[in-house]
């Protein structure tokens, strides 16, 4: 299966290009599943009478079900401990979802689509707009992270020990059923880790050209670089007719061709053009000539170049296009990097051969961060 993640700034017309990409693709043969995550129908207008029976499945998210049904299942879980404390229990109906229900509900969508037995050929994903988008995108890398932190897996092999160990200590220990939850999450946040990493899936940012949409493409670019996924394409969006640009229209086709022939020399483009008017359904999704899905490719890596015979140093590239050094920040936690670009950060782990060096210093050249690595005498193998 691939996996097409939509996104652009808000009022780009991410959502249009979904619809318009789904529709094309299942017009072409391919089974799609074209998958919404805003609260509201907004695919509906837009697809009107757009269908290909049998090939087209339009599927729409419901963060307030999921939300009731993960709350009702914690509660049947851990229903020994609420009636020894004497505390009631929350209907389902009682509830409302709560801030994060729309972001775990688009996680959980991911998951399921990946595991269906009937997978479709295509997932085309209406992400929200980018800054929620990419946070979207880093929940489960994070999540994890906290997990093992809080709930590190080989203490559960201690799980015969802990009430000796309750106690020496003092203190209860967590319950086995909280161990347990851990790593049915982690399973589940693993899983969308390995269909986000997939070379199947990739990124296609959705902007209009101008200088607005230049800064937030270049800001957007640089989120999905640092989160190491795979960016196929621009679409550039409402692109104005050459042809008639007359009078007080010269002005803006103009602004257009510029910040195009700019886009060009970075990623690969495929403008769309405006329609005059707001698309509405079949002809007008046609219309649009959204570009086809990608075909799949290699993962983004970050090589490490040995370069200990000429400089004494290991050198770790990282792709971040349109990075500025006065945003760049780089902070070494033990086998962890912190990388922070613009308003983006992570947390990297370090790849093995770099975690017995120190940090020799880094460099920003041609959008690449370059981190030096010297080799630490204590822990680097002595050669003969």
């Amino acid at each position: 299966m691939r996996t097409l993640l939509i996104t652009g700034p808000g009022g780009s017309g991410r959502t249009t290009v979904a619809a318009a990409t789904a529709f094309a693709a299942a017009r072409e043969g391919a089974r799609t599943l074209l998958l919404g995550t805003d609260a509201g129908d907004t695919l509906g207008p837009v697809l009107g009478d757009a269908d290909v029976p049998g090939l087209l499945t339009v599927r729409r998210l419901d963060p307030d079900a999921g939300f009731r049904a993960d709350l009702a299942a914690l509660q049947e879980r851990a229903g020994g401990a609420l009636d020894l404390l004497g505390a009631s229990r929350l209907e389902p109906e009682e509830t409302g979802s709560l801030p994060g229900a729309e972001e775990l509900a688009v996680l959980r969508a991911l998951r399921d689509a990946a595991a269906s037995e009937d997978a479709c050929d295509l997932l085309v994903v209406d992400l929200p707009a980018t800054p929620r988008a990419l946070a979207l995108l880093a929940l489960p890398e994070e999540l994890r992270r906290v997990l093992r932190r809080l709930l590190p897996p080989e203490r559960q092999a201690a799980r015969a020990l802990r009430p000796v160990l309750g106690r020496l200590a003092g203190v209860p220990m967590p319950a086995d059923w909280i161990y347990e939850t851990a790593a049915r999450l982690d399973l589940q946040l693993a899983a969308v880790e390995a269909l986000l990493a997939d070379r199947g899936t990739a990124v296609r940012l959705v902007a209009e050209p101008g200088p607005a949409g230049a800064e937030a493409l270049r800001t957007a670019a640089l989120g999905v670089a640092l989160r190491g996924l795979r960016l196929d394409a621009v679409v550039a969006n409402r692109v104005l007719p050459e042809g008639e640009a007359a009078g007080w229209l010269a002005g803006p086709v103009a602004q257009q061709r510029k910040t195009l022939d700019a886009w060009r020399e970075e990623h690969t483009v495929h403008p769309v053009a405006h329609l005059g008017r707001d698309p509405r359904g079949a002809d007008d999704l046609a219309a649009l000539a959204a570009p086809a899905a990608p075909a799949p490719a290699g993962p983004v890596r970050w090589p490490v170049a040995d370069r200990i015979a000429e400089d004494g140093v290991l050198v770790w590239h990282l792709p971040l296009p349109g990075a500025r050094r006065d945003t760049l920040d780089l902070v070494r936690r033990g086998d962890e990097l912190t990388v922070t670009a613009g308003p983006f950060r992570r947390v990297v782990p370090l790849p093995s051969a770099l975690r017995r060096c120190t940090v020799d210093g880094a460099a920003l050249r041609e959008g690449e961060l370059r981190v030096r690595f010297r080799p630490d005498p204590e822990l680097w193998p002595r050669s003969r």
